[in-house]
């Protein structure tokens, strides 16, 4: 029994079990999530986008999917609470936290601040579905399945016949939220060679102002896998900041879909810092889709030992007056391998963009290795544009002066 094979009967054994199966609407995106799923097969570096990413480690290891809830094996475990604790304990925040994939409320903090609406998925899911699959009440239909890319994508089409859960939450209109919210996703270590099928959907009104903090975080140095797709929709002057942290175990693997897209004079600004894997992937796309819209993507990634990070973004400017930055940076040591494949469009018609793409690397040992891409696409004559990278290392003479 090869892989693809091991996947799918693990989604005919639990497709009844997973969150929102009574929702017709959903049993029908899954099924066709996991015939791309069977169809894609994983990534091979045959393909542009994964040339210098390759997954058959990750590819060739069975992960199990838990069709009960953890919950009742970590409840008492003090080293899970005092993680659930004590992680960014200084931050005013409200706080979600979920624990081997599992919404956790015991450990989550207080209802959300007024303005935001925030549910785990598998609760929002599950209430849909008791709720006899209303269209007027069923603001999910909308969202998922229509924007993840699982067509096209193999770990997208994965994460959307899978998810188990995550976070929906809505901002409203003109809500000025005063302290950031937090998801926390907690690997407790008690259940290696699994695998959590995560997602994240933000919506956020006209006008808010907002802040959201992501963190991911391993308890013990097993071997899982995490496959995380967050959307993410944006108003008209909706203005969002928001921060990734992964520090997961040495041996994990991670894969990260980001999409974001922008109304009229909206902002956004992502932040994202990688310490932790033994493969990550991270995809941010963004596309800014109403005049005046503008982002801003920066991002640290520091590797040791063999582990191997990959980021690939891509902004489309798709309306006239848009600006965007990226600026990202990594420190390799060991013989770790980065990949940073940067990538603006600035389409027909999307006169007067700005757009700037950096990316700066310091080598720290004479293995470490990373590919560095960025990229320009412009269909228009009135721009403003500019991209570069560099790849360097510390020399004898700034090690003197170090010491």
């Amino acid at each position: 029994m090869d892989t693809i094979e091991h996947y799918s009967r693990q989604h005919f054994r639990i497709k009844a079990r997973l969150p929102g199966a009574g929702l017709a609407w959903l049993a029908d995106c899954r099924a066709a999530a996991m015939r791309s799923f069977v169809a894609l097969g994983f990534p091979t570096t045959r393909a542009e986008d994964w040339k210098y990413t390759d997954v058959r480690a990750l590819a060739k290891h069975r992960f199990s999917f838990a069709d009960t809830s953890h919950g009742e094996d970590t409840a008492a475990d003090p080293a899970v609470a005092a993680a659930a604790k004590n992680t960014y304990a200084d931050m005013q925040c409200h706080k979600m936290v979920f624990v081997d994939g599992r919404y956790r409320a015991d450990l989550s903090g207080d209802a959300p601040p007024p303005g935001v609406a925030a549910l785990n998925l598998a609760t929002a899911l599950n209430d849909s579905a008791a709720q006899n699959n209303r269209r007027d009440i069923d603001p999910l239909r909308r969202h998922l399945g229509k924007t993840v890319n699982a067509d096209k994508n193999a770990f997208a089409a994965m994460n959307l016949a899978f998810m188990q859960d995550g976070a929906v939450i809505h901002i409203a209109d003109d809500a000025v939220v005063d302290r950031p919210l937090h998801l926390l996703f907690l690997d407790s270590g008690k259940h290696p060679d699994a695998t959590c099928q995560l997602r994240v959907l933000i919506l956020a009104g006209p006008g808010s102002q907002f802040q959201i903090v992501e963190t991911y975080l391993a308890l013990d140095n097993n071997v899982y896998f995490n496959n995380v797709a967050v959307d993410i929709k944006l108003g008209r002057g909706a203005r969002m900041e928001h921060y990734k942290t992964q520090q997961e175990s040495e041996r994990s693997f991670h894969v990260y879909d980001l999409r974001v897209s922008q109304g009229r004079d909206s902002a956004f600004a992502s932040y994202s810092l990688s310490f932790g894997g033994r493969l990550e992937r991270n995809d941010i796309n963004v596309r800014l889709a109403g005049e005046g819209a503008a982002c801003d993507l920066y991002g640290l990634y520091v590797s040791d030992g063999r582990q191997h990070t990959d980021y690939h973004t891509r902004i489309d400017h798709a309306t006239p007056h848009c600006t965007s930055g990226e600026l990202y940076k990594g420190v390799l040591s060991g013989r770790s391998r980065s990949v940073f494949n940067g990538q603006v469009h600035i389409h027909p018609g999307a006169q007067k963009s700005a757009a700037e793409l950096r990316n700066h690397n310091l080598l720290l040992s004479d293995h470490a290795e990373i590919d560095t891409k960025p990229q320009l696409e412009i269909y228009a004559d009135d721009v403003t544009a500019a991209h570069g990278a560099t790849v360097g290392r510390i020399d004898d003479d700034m090690m003197f002066y170090l010491r």
